[in-house]
């Protein structure tokens, strides 16, 4: 019997796609705006305290990597066949062996994606990079290992935007990987189905659970616990990881989960709506025949063309995700594993920053610019309201609280699309699992992707906290202070405890699980971080569940 769509709030019942759409584009005009202002530095690997070169077999045969600030690295492993020419569109295949020592010492070509990385880009693209404290057992390996699925919209990002080796460190066998984006990795097209009824538009998750089973069979040789799996994300990542923990063929290949700002979008498309976009898509990709050798023969420059717009966070095939992520937590019909579930302060105030050029007043995405005039409509149009909605959204952000209109349109669209959305699924999901919530409140964090043109007060934005976990060597340089280094060292900290017990309480940082009663989460402030119980409140959340 087919089951009953249970959102987790009415609000992301009827926005999820729309948010989902704006969200997209935007990422996507992030991404490339750091690539434009990438400023070159040394390497992951490049220190002067280097050890031998260590060697592990895995699936295929034996790989070399390097060893530096107490960590081994082994970069561009193979955890999947090349999903090219007749492989383009299909299940991910197992890799064919190679004789020899495969070097592993540099990043393999992303994913394809516009524009492409300085690591170059390629339809071969299905590797894993692996980071491990130096001296890791091998082959009984019990660390906890850490399996991180890259941001950027489903259509950019790589394992290599992501430095690990700090958070390795803490005794964390960390994995980064790349898995197919954009028309590549998520066309839901009717001929693509490997039979009637098949699996359509999510070859991106199935490269995920092809690199979690490659975990499974290969990460004691690195010292990790195959038994004892976290896979953590941030942004799509996070999204991925909720489908991951809605997805049965996931079942099994992972024991924890971290999702860092992937609430925003509870409810995927049907197969039907994928499915028909995907039809429009290949016409104008060049294929108006609709065929899959149609398809699988095309450049890969037409697929790039069809830009970053049309791609949708998961499919419900009926195979790989068969409801949508809010309707299996809310019900429990999800993977049961400890969840650690978190936002930033005010996740839209990037996304309004780049939709709102505030020099000349062009904008990006979103309708129009946003003055006092404009405000309730420029609302009614991003959130899909009719006007008597949009009139009590207008009252419950009056522009009089706010320094600006874009200030409060930021202020309003985050609490809508990512707050709320995130407090649900902490509800929901307590029910169930053991939930731990967080909220990244450094305001005065540095910004490593786009300058904060909108004005004081300055806030946490999406991607803030990245640079707590990871050293981001394609972001703009910048420099913690002394309290923002004890806060990372914190957070750290607490992901590698979670990662390894499935709560993240350490002994200077007591973390309590969220309940629906009380809802506590930490709030992560430099220098210490506290628990807060006024999430709810100062996101306006009640109103936004009983908006009509």
């Amino acid at each position: 019997m087919p089951h009953t769509e249970e959102p987790l709030t009415k609000k992301g019942q009827r926005t999820g796609v729309r948010a989902w759409a704006l969200i997209l584009i935007l990422v996507g005009v992030v991404v490339g705006f750091c690539v434009d202002t990438v400023v070159p530095g040394p390497a992951h690997g490049s220190t002067s305290t280097t050890h031998a070169a260590p060697v592990v077999r895995v699936d295929g045969g034996a790989v070399r990597g390097t060893a530096h600030d107490g960590v081994e690295e082994f970069r561009g492993v193979p955890y999947a066949a090349p999903p090219l020419g007749a492989l383009r569109w299909r299940a991910p295949r197992t890799v064919a062996p190679w004789h020899g020592v495969r070097d592993a010492t540099t990043f393999p070509p992303v994913c394809p994606q516009a524009p492409p990385s300085p690591n170059g880009q390629s339809e071969d693209c299905l590797y894993v990079n692996v980071t491990a404290p130096t001296g890791s057992a091998r082959p009984h390996g019990a660390r906890p290992v850490l399996v991180w699925l890259h941001g950027g919209g489903y259509s950019s990002g790589e394992g290599a935007d992501y430095d690990p080796t700090k958070l390795a460190a803490e005794g964390t066998v960390v994995v980064t990987i790349n898995y197919r984006l954009g028309l590549l990795g998520f066309l839901a097209h009717p001929a693509l189905a490997e039979h009637r009824g098949g699996a359509s538009g999510n070859y991106g998750l199935m490269d995920q659970q092809a690199a979690l089973r490659w975990v499974r069979h290969n990460i004691a040789q690195f010292g990790g616990d195959p038994r004892n799996v976290t896979i953590a994300g941030q942004s799509a990542g996070g999204l991925s990881v909720l489908n991951q923990l809605a997805s049965p063929g996931a079942r099994g290949l992972f024991q924890r989960a971290i999702v860092e700002s992937g609430s925003f979008a509870p409810k995927q498309r049907t197969l039907k709506d994928g499915e028909a976009e995907g039809k429009v898509l290949a016409a104008a990709a060049g294929c108006p025949d609709q065929t899959a050798s149609c398809l699988r023969a095309l450049p890969l420059s037409a697929l790039l063309a069809q830009g970053t717009g049309s791609f949708t966070p998961g499919i419900v095939d009926g195979k790989v995700i068969r409801e949508s992520v809010g309707t299996a937590i809310a019900s429990g019909r999800f993977n049961h594993v400890p969840i650690l579930n978190g936002v930033n302060h005010e996740e839209e105030r990037i996304f309004t920053n780049i939709g709102l050029n505030v020099a000349n007043g062009a904008t990006i995405a979103l309708p129009g610019p946003i003055t006092a005039d404009t405000y309730q409509d420029v609302i009614a149009t991003t959130l899909a309201l009719t006007p008597n909605p949009s009139k009590k959204v207008v009252a419950e952000y009056p522009l009089g609280a706010y320094g600006s209109p874009a200030l409060a349109f930021s202020a309003l669209s985050s609490d809508a699309n990512f707050s709320c959305p995130t407090l649900a699924l902490d509800q929901a999901a307590a029910r169930h699992v053991p939930t731990y919530g967080y909220e990244f409140n450094d305001d005065t964090a540095p910004e490593r992707y786009v300058d904060d043109a909108l004005g004081p007060p300055y806030v946490a934005t999406h991607q803030t906290e990245l640079q707590y976990l990871f050293g981001l060597p394609n972001a703009k340089p910048a420099t913690l202070s002394a309290d923002q280094e004890a806060l990372s060292t914190t957070m750290r900290a607490a992901w590698a405890q979670f990662a390894a017990t499935g709560s993240p309480s350490t002994r200077t940082t007591p973390w309590p699980r969220f309940d629906a009663h009380r809802q506590q989460m930490l709030s992560l402030v430099a220098p210490t971080p506290y628990v807060d119980r006024t999430f709810a409140a100062r996101h306006h959340c009640g109103f936004w569940t009983s908006l009509d």
